[in-house]
Order: structure tokens, then sequence, then C-alpha cells
């Protein structure tokens, strides 16, 4: 990844920023330019909060180039509190913890090097919420 693009996408990257819509008021994850929902402009931004739930999940054993450091690696499509889902690794936790329902919260971490020279590209991947001491 470019480092112009790295830098456009950090708010959507390490805070979950997305918009809310003008229009019919749903939050929209990652950020367009109109709302999926009705096709009103969503340009208002909204920090989402990062938790939310397993919907689904898969572990990749044959990860594509620049991913291999990380096999076998969980990867889940996670519901938002707020609504919209995303997917996005799993990190902190083995496959055979994860299951559909497990709650989740948002971490950043890094995604992908590029090599030797390369730039480090960090981003979001979901891990169980750690507990609070009460």
């Amino acid at each position: 990844m470019s480092v112009t693009r790295n830098w456009r996408l950090q708010a959507q990257r390490y805070r979950m920023v997305g918009e809310v819509c003008n229009g019919c008021g749903s939050k929209i994850f990652p950020p367009r330019d109109v709302c999926p929902t009705c096709a009103a402009p969503a340009q208002a931004p909204f920090e989402f909060s990062g938790r939310g739930e397993v919907y689904s999940y898969s572990t990749v054993y044959h990860p594509p180039e620049g991913f291999k450091e990380y096999a076998p690696y969980v990867v889940a499509l996670v519901k938002l509190d707020e609504g919209p889902m995303v997917t996005a690794q799993l990190t902190d936790v083995g496959a055979e913890q994860v299951s559909i329902g497990m709650p989740v919260e948002m971490v950043t971490r890094r995604v992908q090097s590029g090599g030797e020279e390369g730039v480090i590209s960090y981003g979001y991947k979901f891990r169980k919420p750690i507990q609070q001491p009460a």
C-alpha cells in the first residue's frame, strides 16, 4: 500500500470512523459517497465504538502473498454494535476459541509489512474483550 493511501485511511483504520447518513440516519462503515440504504449523501463523520460480535468466521491456512507470516489465522465477519458488518482478522485468540456470537472489541495492530524497505501498515483487528477488574 502506498504511503499516501495509508495516510488517507488513518481515521478509518485506527479509530473506525465511518459516516452517518444525512437522510435516514444509517451508520455506514467503511465510508461511502452515498448511503447504501437510501442513496442520500452520507457525509457526516461517525466514530464507531469498535465493539461487536462474531457473526461468522473462517480459518485461513493458505494466505495470499504478504500475509503468510500470520498463518493460520482467523478472519471473521463482525457485526458492530451500531449495525454494520465488517470483515477483519481476529487476534490474540486461537481458532478453537472462536464461536459465533462471541463478543469482540477493535484493536489497532500491524496488518502488513511491505518487505525489507516497505511501509508497515497498521489497521483494525478484533479480539475478545479484556475484562476490567471489578
